[in-house]
């Protein structure tokens, strides 16, 4: 099977355009072990599409499918492109996913190459029976106090299409134990689907950095679900204002959010390597 490699600072997946059906949960935990497979944050299916200009299919690292994937589906749709599933040179193009229908505005090199694409990356929502969450009210859900680990949290929660659950620290993101907190938090009865988690440092009102804990991943070096659902948060809490830059340990992302309709999001696409997967 054909495969190509990709990532958005950092955040790798391998890019397939099937020419069958398999076992896609599978085929994304083999390809995804880092010392037995190829190595990657998961699988992503590119597909043709009834109702958009193409279909992402997400499969996590321990093979479970996700909504969306924000550093993904910038990869996606270059992928699409170079691999003829979408007409070259396109300056808007539209994705099914799972968490609905998605834009993205194109960005070029000289070439006609694409290089970046900001995403719509729709309405953020703070109620928490969108996540879901186990918590009475609805919403929006800020400071929520959950204990795990022997770490004490205050929760503010946002779905951008996929759940995220994100903490605000005053100390440098790099210094909390994530790979220790954040499958507990993932994995915590109040979030009966999982959920993503976030440790977020505001070093002024138009920057943020950030760690994530992605489900079903674990830590990953990017995400651009949880850079989106962190720009909305801090602007509801009056930490940032409508444009913010997100230091990951993989890049920077810049994420706009007005306090109303969709969150937005730019940053680069990358192909690293195109090859062939020897199944079993």
């Amino acid at each position: 099977m054909r495969v190509t490699k990709m990532h958005g600072l950092g955040n790798d997946y391998i890019y397939v355009l099937p020419d069958r059906e398999l076992d896609w949960p599978d085929v994304s935990r083999r390809v995804s072990d880092r010392h037995f497979g190829i190595g990657s944050d998961g699988l992503i299916l590119a597909l043709p599409s009834q109702v958009a200009d193409m279909k992402m299919r997400i499969f996590n690292a321990d093979g479970s499918e996700a909504e969306m994937c924000g550093n993904g589906i910038r990869c996606v749709v270059k992928f699409a492109e170079e691999e003829g599933l979408v007409p070259h040179g396109k300056e808007v193009v539209t994705v099914e996913t799972l968490a609905g229908i998605k834009i993205l505005q194109l960005f070029r090199d000289g070439r006609g190459v694409i290089q970046s694409a900001r995403v719509d990356m729709g309405p953020p929502s703070f109620d928490p029976a969108t996540l879901p969450a186990n918590v009475e009210g609805p919403g929006p859900v800020v400071d929520l106090p959950l204990s795990v680990g022997g770490v004490d949290l205050k929760l503010t929660l946002v779905s951008v299409g996929n759940p995220h659950a994100i903490h605000y620290t005053d100390s440098d993101p790099g210094s909390f134990p994530l790979e220790h907190v954040g499958p507990l938090v993932e994995n915590h009865p109040m979030f009966p689907r999982r959920t993503n988690f976030q440790v977020v440092q505001v070093l002024d009102r138009g920057h943020v950095k950030h760690r994530v804990w992605e489900r079903g991943s674990g830590i990953t070096l990017a995400s651009g679900t949880s850079a989106s659902a962190v720009c909305a948060a801090s602007r509801l809490g009056g930490f940032t204002g409508d444009k913010i830059v997100d230091s990951l340990p993989g890049g920077d992302l810049t994420l706009e959010w007005d306090g109303k309709g969709s969150v937005f999001m730019t940053g680069p696409a990358t192909r690293v390597m195109d090859g062939e997967w020897l199944e079993g």
